[in-house]
């Protein structure tokens, strides 16, 4: 799994607006100025959110974007998958190698791996709300299950020039 830009700018604009939740409307341009995001992929992200009923929009002078539900119902996966289109991209489905080697009805001992990441990923991502990511990064580490941060560490079997 790669985590585009889509992705990864649908989570911040996401979260900017669980920041501002209750207090009305934002624009694209303004989500996009106080992020420091592209304004046009802001905006697209944002179409793609409220058709996915993430976000709600409010035309007129005083118009804009806000959360459709509370960030408690919102988890990573429902912004990934409005922003992405997709969670995980079984690459044998969208780029298969043969045709004939790729058919659904071929046996393949390979997409049952591929199949069970992306169910994986997609329980991962399920799990973390909104919410969840409205506080500090130390609590959510521990909220996912992860250690506290202690900088950079060696990678097993990585290069020295890798390792710090």
């Amino acid at each position: 799994m790669r985590i585009t830009t889509w992705a990864e700018y649908g989570l911040i604009c996401a979260l900017h607006l669980a920041r501002r939740a209750g207090t009305g409307p934002v624009t694209g341009r303004d989500v996009a100025a106080r992020e420091r995001l592209p304004a046009d992929y802001v905006e697209q992200i944002l179409l793609r959110m409220r058709r996915a009923g993430i976000v709600d929009s409010t035309r007129g002078a005083r118009g804009g974007y806000a959360l459709a539900r509370s960030p408690e119902h919102i988890s990573v996966r429902d912004v990934i998958q409005a922003s992405e289109l997709a969670t995980f991209d079984l690459h044998c489905i969208s780029h298969p190698v043969d045709a004939d080697r790729c058919a659904a009805d071929e046996n393949c001992s390979i997409r049952p791996v591929w199949l069970l990441l992306q169910q994986r990923i997609d329980e991962v991502l399920e799990g973390v709300k909104l919410s969840d990511l409205l506080t500090d990064e130390a609590s959510v580490r521990d909220r996912v299950g992860l250690p506290p941060y202690e900088g950079v560490r060696e990678l097993p079997g990585a290069l020295p020039i890798l390792q710090g």
